[in-house]
This record gives C-alpha cells, sequence and structure tokens, in this order.
C-alpha cells in the first residue's frame, strides 16, 4: 500500500461503549436519600405548622399579659407595641382594691366563691361519674344502653335552653342566690361527659384483676378502693379538668341564678363591672383576666403528672 493510498484513508471513530448499569448498591443510596429528604420535609412543614398554630394560640394569653401592665395612654394608643414602654401595676391596683364594684368587696371574695364552687364541682362530679361509670362498664341492667345514649343526648342540648325551666325549678327549691344551686348545676352539666370518659377507662381494666381479689377474699369495697380506683385514678383527672373548666369559666347560670346576691357573685362576673356605659377599662379588665388564669394554671401544674396517662390510657381496650 503506497502512501497516497494511507493518506487518503479515512479512520472511523470509536464506537461509544454502553453505559454500564447503576449498581444495586447505588441505587439502595439514592433512595435511601430520597426517603430521608422526604422526611425532612415532611419534618419541616410540621414544625412549621406546629409553630404557627402554638404562636396563634399563645398570642392572645402574651397580648392580655402585656397589656394587663400598660397605662391607659399606651392601650389606646393609634400605633400599639407588643411590650409595655412603661409598665404599671395600676390595673392591678384597680382589680385587687374592688372600687369598681361600688363597696361588694375585693377580688378576694369573688376568687373565694369561684374555687369554692368549681372544687365543689369536681368533687360531686368526679365521685358521681365514677360510681356511674363503674355501674355501666361492669354491670348489665335493662336500658343500660338507653341510659348512655340519653347521657350523650343532655349533651347535645344546648345549657342556655335548660335556663329557663331550671331557673322555675330552683326557685321553687329555694336555691337561687346560693352557691349551693350553681354546684348542683355545674355538677349535672359535667356528668355525662365525665361518665363516659371514665367508662372507658374502667373498661380497659382486667375483670381477673377482681376476680383474683374475690377468691382471695377481698370485699367488694376493698376491690373498688385498693385495685379499681388506682387504676382509674389517671382517668379521674382528665374528667376532673373539664369539670374543672365547666365550672370556673361558666357565665350565664351564675349570673341568672345568683341575681343580686352580689356577696355570692364568682369571678366571670366580677369582670363585667369594668364594662360601663361609657365603654370598657381594657386595661382593668386584662389585670383581671391574668388573675383569672392563675388559678387554672396552678390547677395544671397539680395534675399534670397523671394527665397525659388519663388522656391515652382510655383509648384503647385490652
Amino acid at each position: 500500500m503506497t502512501g497516497t493510498e494511507l493518506t487518503g484513508t479515512t479512520m472511523a471513530p470509536p464506537a461509544a461503549s454502553p453505559a454500564s448499569p447503576a449498581s444495586p448498591a447505588s441505587r439502595r443510596d439514592s433512595a435511601r436519600i430520597r426517603a430521608r429528604t422526604v422526611r425532612q420535609a415532611k419534618s419541616v412543614s410540621l414544625n412549621g405548622l406546629g409553630l404557627l398554630i402554638a404562636l396563634a394560640t399563645l398570642f392572645p394569653i402574651f397580648w392580655m399579659v402585656s397589656t394587663a401592665f400598660k397605662p391607659s395612654q399606651e392601650i389606646y394608643s393609634l400605633t400599639p407595641s407588643l411590650l409595655p414602654a412603661h409598665p404599671t401595676v395600676g390595673n392591678f391596683d384597680q382589680v385587687i382594691s374592688g372600687q369598681v364594684t361600688g363597696g361588694i368587696g375585693p377580688i378576694w371574695l369573688f376568687f373565694r366563691n369561684s374555687l369554692a364552687v368549681t372544687l365543689s364541682t369536681v368533687v360531686f362530679a368526679s365521685i358521681l361519674s365514677l360510681l356511674a361509670s363503674v355501674a355501666v362498664a361492669r354491670f348489665r341492667f335493662r336500658l343500660r344502653t338507653t341510659l348512655l345514649v340519653l347521657l350523650l343526648i343532655v349533651q347535645m342540648i344546648p345549657g342556655q335552653a335548660l335556663i329557663i325551666a331550671l331557673f322555675l325549678d330552683f326557685k321553687s327549691l329555694n336555691l337561687l342566690g346560693s352557691l349551693l344551686g350553681l354546684i348542683v348545676v355545674y355538677s349535672a352539666q359535667a356528668l355525662p361527659v365525665t361518665i363516659w370518659m371514665l367508662r372507658n377507662f374502667v373498661a380497659t381494666i382486667p375483670r381477673e384483676l377482681e376476680e383474683a381479689a374475690a377468691i382471695d377474699g377481698a370485699t367488694a369495697q376493698r376491690i373498688f378502693w385498693r385495685i379499681l380506683f388506682p387504676l382509674v385514678a389517671p382517668g379521674l383527672v382528665a374528667t376532673s379538668i373539664f369539670a374543672f373548666i365547666t365550672a370556673y369559666n361558666e357565665f350565664i347560670v351564675a349570673l341568672t341564678f345568683l341575681g343580686q346576691a352580689q356577696s355570692a357573685y364568682t369571678l366571670p362576673i366580677y369582670v363585667t363591672y369594668f364594662f360601663g356605659r361609657g365603654g370598657a377599662a381594657w386595661g382593668p379588665i386584662m389585670a383581671a383576666s391574668t388573675m383569672y388564669t392563675i388559678p387554672v394554671m396552678i390547677f395544671f401544674l397539680i395534675v399534670r403528672r397523671r394527665l397525659v396517662g388519663g388522656l391515652v390510657a382510655g383509648a384503647v381496650k385490652g
């Protein structure tokens, strides 16, 4: 072959080798990375949503406490601020002195009335609901299911629809204008929900524990107090919180039943004294509301250890 022939010959480029498939190990690594990215994105989204909900829930409380320490000029300013520029306790002085009530008494009188009604309601509602829940969960009797359904129906009826009938009944019983009447009404209002909640807690307790104690010679009272009651205690805490909030925050029934018995007024009624014809005294209102939340916070701090267990103990049977 001559040099001329070599020069004119064109060399074809080498064929590209086919791409080698990814190894199983690299595919697994890619899948793990994608799964981790999805989990992180989901976690960030849920945490962000939870933070927004927490801010929306806690901001009114923060604003209430902040306003309680603001002077009137800052409260009614056209450029509101989150924190008081010149903090003052004057609003709390007006609330504690009781001047706005026209000489009825200081706030401690209304605190005492509210705490007496609330704690009594919690005790009575807890005892009655515990006994009733044990009856409907452990015994079989006629109209048992009907009773449970009626409890739900009663709970669905608005309390305001029953005020006139209750007012007439309590008037005939001479229970108007007294704290005892409020305790009876609040306990009755809390019973339907507390009975249903405690019934689930009692149902989760194995019958074998009671049967074993009975075989060992334990009486019914001893079985109740030494076996059943300690196991139901977390659920009793959860239901007592519902009864506490029901009685502590109620306003309509208290205002209607107490009438002119101003010395028996509760805290929700006391706060209304700061609303006048000329406007609302928002500083004292926020100060009274701040003090109003203190007993609730103390109650939650006392029962918080059993609260979580009580909320989930009755969710699953077995």
